[in-house]
């Protein structure tokens, strides 16, 4: 079970005669084990009553699909593909394509109404290796997206033209040590 957790709110108006300028930030691993990485900084942030959504492109099986929200805390809203199981394989149905590409339209609307300052777009590198979802799409989305909107890719094989305007690339790998 998730507590609701309260944030207080200090509608401080802020005397900065400037935005910050949001960040690219990309996550990658051979592995797929990191994701409680940046997991822990969304609820950081959100924790200090930035408005955070976390998109889960790949998963599904609880029915959530991004008309039901999860939500971690007031500030924080955690959406997936509304399917019964995960896309783990390029070869998938019509309606399991027709839920992603929903999820993909949603996330690029709300980023767009300036409704988060951080959007963690989860295995995206994944879905667009598919080919469910097209690179040309994200570089336009992480271009006109409002100028204040952290943005953090995961997942492994992050197509070159996304590293390239990536602010920050974090390559996560497994230290052996006897």
């Amino acid at each position: 079970m998730v507590a609701q957790l309260q944030t207080p709110s200090l509608n401080i108006p802020s005397d900065l005669p400037y935005t910050v300028p949001g960040l690219v930030q990309v996550f990658t691993s051979d592995q797929r084990n990191f994701f409680t990485d940046v997991m822990a900084q969304a609820l950081r942030i959100a924790g200090q009553g930035t408005p955070v959504l976390i998109v889960q492109f790949l998963k599904g099986g609880i029915h959530q699909g991004h008309e039901h929200p999860m939500q971690l805390g007031q500030n924080l809203d955690w959406v997936r593909c509304g399917l019964r199981g995960c896309i783990d394989t390029p070869d998938i149905d019509e309606s399991q394509k027709n839920s992603l590409l929903d999820l993909w339209d949603y996330t690029q609307r709300v980023v767009d109404e300036g409704k988060y300052e951080l959007v963690v777009l989860d295995e995206l590198s994944v879905a667009i290796n598919f080919g469910l979802i097209p690179d040309i799409e994200v570089i336009e989305f992480l271009e006109k997206r409002p100028g204040n909107v952290d943005v953090i890719l995961t997942g492994p094989d992050m197509p070159e033209a996304i590293l390239d305007m990536a602010d920050q690339i974090t390559k996560i790998r497994r230290s052996h040590r006897p």
